[in-house]
């Protein structure tokens, strides 16, 4: 489309004077420059100061570089939450790289296909991890990455597998690297893999200019302000940890590292560090609000939770533990959170349940997201806003991927109609606010009737026993599908099928009830989400088959 001259066209065109292309990591140099001396990252003894972390970063870029690094190359991480992990997502970009973060509990099969497909040409790896990277290096068909090993005092197991380690290298580079900073904003900044349940994953590739505006608009959801001190409970692999090691750097704040979750821990770091802000799936939370020994910090904290609606009963308990969730929500392909429940004016003279079912919607875009909303997937236009005419949950905005890597077919079809389509059912409020029903995949039609599993799922986490729940299609010979229920017991609680499904027909309509409940231990991702799947494929869902 051609555009029409103005008289503003000043015959100018841009200059390094007055047009720079958006890169997250700016926000480095300019925080090293302005607090050289604020602390940035704790883990365990070690601490850095922002000037340091500069430094180091500056370092790595050098020695990548070096190695042949250059604008386009996938560098890869196999790490938890380290400083190490931290300062990868500032050091790549430097060096023109793309980060690609690995999910550290895959297996040696979906980690072979990450790194030959994204063409990881060095790899940096936590011993906690080397059996299963050893394995899926020796699965791959294509050249093998460098490997460098990221040491870790606190962790004892694992092996050395690499060739050289992370501090020796950082010793190695040059702390005066004049790195560039990127040309063009479109570039890709990360690579990260969905998490596929048949077939391959597919590789979300995002650019410098989405992680830079999320960066910002975690500031501005989040209430994060300057200084603030963030526990890292978010794997850092999901998301690029939602943009936040970016975010942190542009607000100067802590960043206070976490090898695993571990309700203790949290909570005598929280003691130690006063920690201001951290984020999570519902699991993550519910696991803190029952853990024992539970209790409130000497200030609040800020807690963002992603996902569908989370229960309310994790809303309710985490202020009880002095955490105040806000709800947020989004895909990987929209670099993590691009959509939260914008708070009212009110709120907080409500009752908790009240509040929490205001609290607990999908919500409205996140500040610098152009648009979320709920569209009718034929005709894209939007639902009515009655909270009952359901659609697919769709963006639109510069916070939305590049596409797909080496599959344009698949990058096609999400960006249908000029929306990035998420495969989220849901509705739209009164207030234009976004709630989701459920996923597609996880609707449950019985005789005819949609059942949300989301609801079902609501109520039992109401149970007094009840720590996990999901709830999926189970098939049935009369009604097509009837919802089962899955069930992790709190420790020492106890509870029968009878119990369950007699609970929750207090509160449901008959169809809704679960027809069969199954007790054990519920399995989840890295990152805390139910892998329903799973779920599906043990009681027989047609659903399994095309997840």
């Amino acid at each position: 489309m051609s555009i029409a001259p103005s008289q503003y066209d000043v015959g100018l065109a841009k200059t390094a004077a007055n047009y720079v292309p958006l890169s997250p990591v700016s926000f480095l140099k300019r925080t090293a420059a302005i607090y050289p001396d604020r602390v940035s990252t704790v883990y365990e003894e070690r601490s850095f100061t922002w000037a340091q972390t500069y430094l180091r970063c500056k370092r790595l870029a050098s020695f990548l570089s070096a190695r042949g690094i250059k604008r386009g190359d996938t560098v890869a991480a196999m790490l938890p939450n380290l400083p190490a992990m931290n300062e990868l997502h500032f050091a790549v970009p430097m060096a023109g790289g793309v980060l690609n973060t690995l999910n550290t509990r895959l297996d040696a099969a979906a980690l072979a296909f990450m790194l030959e497909h994204g063409g990881a040409k060095i790899l940096f790896v936590d011993p906690e991890f080397s059996g299963v990277i050893v394995d899926a290096l020796a699965a791959m068909k294509t050249p093998k990455p460098l490997v460098i090993d990221v040491d870790d005092v606190t962790f004892t197991g694992g092996k050395r597998i690499g060739e050289l380690e992370y501090e020796a290298v950082l010793v190695s580079g040059n702390p005066d690297f004049a790195w560039e900073h990127t040309q063009d904003e479109w570039d890709a900044i990360a690579l990260s893999y969905t998490s596929g349940t048949t077939g391959n994953p597919k590789g979300v590739v995002t650019h410098h200019r989405g992680a830079y505006l999320n960066a910002v608009s975690n500031i501005l959801a989040g209430n994060l302000g300057q200084h603030p001190v963030y526990l890292w409970t978010l794997p850092m692999f999901h998301c690029n940890g939602w943009c936040f090691p970016w975010t942190i750097a542009l607000a100067a704040g802590i960043n206070v590292c976490l090898r695993k979750v571990d309700p203790a821990k949290i909570f005598e770091l929280n003691a130690k560090h006063g920690v201001t802000h951290m984020c999570g799936a519902p699991i993550v939370y519910n696991t803190l609000i029952n853990a024992p020994g539970a209790k409130r910090g000497k200030s609040p904290i800020v807690g963002l939770i992603a996902g569908a609606s989370p229960p309310m009963a994790v809303l309710a308990g985490a202020e009880t533990i002095g955490i105040k969730l806000t709800h947020v929500y989004g895909l990987t392909e929209v670099y993590g959170p691009a959509a939260f429940c914008a708070e009212q004016e009110g709120w907080d003279d409500l009752p908790a349940d009240e509040r929490a079912k205001l609290t607990r919607r999908q919500g409205v875009s996140y500040p610098l997201q152009e648009n979320v909303t709920v569209l009718d997937p034929i005709t894209l236009k939007e639902v009515p806003r009655d909270g009952e005419t359901i659609g697919e949950v769709m963006f639109r905005g510069n916070v939305v991927m590049k596409g797909y890597l080496k599959n344009e077919k698949a990058t096609k079809e999400a960006f249908e109609g000029g929306w990035f389509h998420t495969g989220d059912l849901g509705v739209l409020d009164t207030d234009g606010y976004v709630i989701i029903k459920d996923r597609s995949k996880d609707i449950i039609i019985s005789g005819g009737e949609n059942v949300s599993s989301v609801e079902v799922e609501d109520v039992l986490y109401k149970h007094p026993a009840v720590l996990f729940a999901a709830v999926v299609a189970k098939p049935d010979a009369k009604w097509g599908e009837v919802p089962c229920a899955f069930v992790e017991l709190k420790d020492s609680a106890k509870a029968s099928e009878a119990d369950i499904i007699a609970f929750c027909r207090d509160q449901l309509p008959g169809f809704k009830t679960p027809k069969a409940v199954v007790f054990g231990v519920i399995p989840k991702t890295s990152t805390g989400k139910i892998q329903k799947f799973l779920l599906r494929d043990q009681v027989g869902s047609v659903k399994a088959i095309s997840a």
